[in-house]
Formats: C-alpha cells, sequence, structure tokens
C-alpha cells in the first residue's frame, strides 16, 4: 500500500450475483474506471451461516424475502476456479486484485494465492480467532469497522496487535453497514477520531447512494476508499442498491484524484500557477499627486496601485517622513533612489 496515495477499491463484492461471465465484467468495469483495486469476498456457506440465521432487512429487498441467509450465500460463493480466472482477468486489466475472506479455510485460500493485503469485514471485528488468523497470514491489514463502538475497534487492534500485526501496517476504515446509508448516519467525522485515538492511517468503506461522500473522506484524509460496484442497480442482490455504476464510480475515481492533487503538502507558499501573478494583483507605493524635490513625504502624498513591482504598501511607513531626492510626478512609482535617507 503506497504512503501518500488513496488507494480506491471498486468493491464488487457479491455483486457478481454467481455469474462468472458478470464477475468477470466487474472487474473490467473497475479498471476501466480507473480504480487501484477490484474486490471479491471468499467464503464457505456453511463456515459463516447456520440454516435458520435470519437476513438482514436490505438483504430481504435485494433478494426473494423468503430465502434463508445460508442459501442466498450459497448462491454467491466464489469456488478456487473463479478465484484463479478473476486474478487471470486482472492481471490482464492491469489492476489490483483483493478478496474478503469470512472464514478460516478461506483465509488459507488467499493467502495460498499469494494475497497480502488481508481485508477485514464489519462483521467479523469481534471474532477473536478470525482476527488472530487474519494478522498471522497477511502483511497489510484493511480493517472495516461498520457497527463498531471506539471500544470495540480499540479491542480488535489490541488482539491483531497481539497476533503479531504490525501497526503501522493497519490501516483502519471508518463505515457504516446499512445499505444504502442515509446520509445522517455516515458520521465521517468519527474517522479522524479513529485516526486521533488510535493512531493508525485511516480510510472510508461507503454504501452511500452517489460519490459525494467518498469524495469528502478524500479531502479528510482518507488513505483507503471502497465503494461498491455494479452493472445494474436494478438487478437482484442484496448489495446492487448501494453500488455505483460504471460510469459513476469512473467519476468518483476522477473527483478523488483531483482532490488528493489539490491537497498538496500542507506549506503555505505561492504556487508556479500563481506565481506571475504576485506582481500584476499587488500593488506598490506612488505618488498621490506631484512631490517636489525636498519635500517631507506625508502619507496622503502616497497611493497604493497596480502593479506590485516596487515598494510594497507593507513598508509604508519607511518612506513616510522621508524627504523626496527628485520631483516625482503624480501616479509615478516610488522607489529607493528617489528618497534621501
Amino acid at each position: 500500500m503506497k504512503e501518500g496515495r488513496i488507494m480506491i477499491i471498486a468493491e464488487a463484492g457479491v455483486n457478481h450475483n454467481g455469474d462468472m461471465d458478470m464477475a468477470l465484467r466487474l472487474v473490467d468495469a473497475a479498471a476501466e474506471a480507473g480504480a487501484d483495486v477490484v474486490k471479491f469476498q471468499t467464503f464457505i456457506a456453511e463456515q459463516l451461516s447456520t440454516p435458520d440465521a435470519p437476513k438482514a432487512e436490505y438483504q430481504m429487498l435485494g433478494t426473494d424475502a423468503t430465502e434463508s441467509q445460508l442459501a442466498m450465500l450459497q448462491r454467491l460463493e466464489l469456488d478456487e476456479a473463479a478465484h484463479d480466472a478473476l486474478m487471470a482477468r486482472a492481471v490482464e486489466r492491469g489492476i489490483g486484485f483483493l478478496s474478503t475472506p469470512f472464514d478460516l479455510p478461506s483465509i488459507a485460500l488467499l493467502r495460498a494465492k499469494g494475497i497480502k493485503i488481508g481485508k477485514i469485514p464489519s462483521g467479523e471485528v469481534t471474532n477473536r480467532p478470525y482476527l488472530e488468523a487474519m494478522a498471522r497470514n497477511f502483511p497489510d491489514l484493511v480493517m472495516s469497522t461498520g457497527m463498531c463502538t471506539l471500544g470495540e475497534v480499540e479491542d480488535a487492534i489490541r488482539v491483531l496487535l497481539g497476533a503479531g500485526a504490525d501497526k503501522a501496517r493497519i490501516i483502519v476504515l471508518h463505515c457504516n453497514t446499512q445499505y444504502p446509508t442515509p446520509f445522517a448516519d455516515v458520521n465521517l467525522r468519527a474517522m479522524r477520531t479513529i485516526a486521533e485515538t488510535f493512531g493508525t492511517r485511516v480510510g472510508y468503506s461507503d454504501h452511500t447512494r452517489g460519490i459525494e461522500v467518498p469524495i469528502a473522506a478524500a479531502a479528510l484524509g482518507a488513505q483507503v476508499i471502497e465503494k461498491h460496484i455494479t452493472l445494474d442497480r436494478g438487478l437482484p442482490g442484496p448489495d446492487h442498491a448501494a453500488s455505483l455504476i460504471p460510469e459513476e464510480l469512473k467519476e468518483m475515481v476522477r473527483c478523488v484524484r483531483h482532490v488528493e492533487m489539490a491537497l498538496g503538502d500542507g506549506v503555505k507558499r505561492p504556487s508556479p500557477s500563481e506565481a506571475g501573478n504576485r506582481v500584476i494583483a499587488r500593488r506598490s507605493i506612488h505618488a498621490a499627486r506631484d512631490i517636489a524635490a525636498g519635500t517631507t513625504i506625508r502619507e496622503d502624498d502616497l497611493v497604493m496601485l497596480r502593479p506590485g513591482d516596487g515598494l510594497s504598501p507593507m513598508g509604508m511607513q519607511k518612506v513616510v517622513g522621508r524627504r523626496s531626492a527628485r520631483a516625482i510626478p503624480a501616479g509615478s512609482k516610488i522607489q529607493e533612489k528617489d528618497l534621501l535617507t
């Protein structure tokens, strides 16, 4: 993960709907939009849910409400061959590949595939064995914190560090786990609270509609921005409604990159593009009226006019009270040689 550059993750997640062709097209769309990484989800349904586990309300809205969570997950599993095909397409398209593992076998699978960044989903923040396994297997960790209190984030970080994670290589993502997230519930300032409290790098995983909030997160210092992508928000599935279509993701990437450039290095100085305007926009000390040679100059003898290539008005007190060395016509720029010491 490069310091100083915002990593933009296009979260394909389960928006492939179990269709491999759709999954490959999501890789293509993420690459064409300019995202740094396309990310899927890796899980074994039976290791994630009991047969009678309920679905969230947003999941029921996007899927058959009579279908169990387990049955939904079974439809959305990606096997090892699918991972190989998606990783190959990512290489072909020049985009990074990640997947979020939800269970220990899935952690082992991704690590065996050479994945070096472990993405911890919000739902696993309180799963100690899982966190320990993630810390042991991935040198870099990105942890979403939807539904978490600050204390739960602290506990999770403590577990990761205790299992050998390097704090400098952990990025904590502020997140809200509602799809789509109401703007009033985003609480984007919490991202800064996380950074100030734990001293970790921070980012933002977004589930709002639109692109405004990720752009704001970039301005607030997010080093990772994650946003769901879909080929069609009208498709059935739990996450499509809170996802961007490819053209919107492309616009979000463009805006985030502009914000990233605009943030700069924090040093206040004239920029190269404006340096030439200093003389044009600023003023110098000029004669407000004809000033005879030998005149003791008063404040009302002076006027501040453009251009700013003469004596600065900030030094006016060094002119007032001195005598003119020569006759100075009205409107003339006053120079040091025009003044007697």
